[in-house]
């Protein structure tokens, strides 16, 4: 299965409070932090809400 490397390249401090709560559960904390998540519905959904805030790769 493919995996995601995800990178908070933006602060979630002035955000929406749904946001910084979607952030925070995929375990990113400060700027340039990074996650590997697994690639499925859920993960893409989260990023999907979040995507002017992060950078995100695909590790093998």
């Amino acid at each position: 299965m493919a995996q995601l490397k995800i990178t908070l390249a933006h602060s979630a401090t002035h955000r929406l409070p749904k946001q910084r709560k979607i952030v925070e559960s995929l375990g990113l904390h400060r700027i340039n932090s990074s996650v590997v998540k697994p690639d499925n519905e859920a993960v893409r959904g989260a990023l999907f809400k979040i995507a002017h805030l992060v950078k995100v790769e695909q590790v093998k």
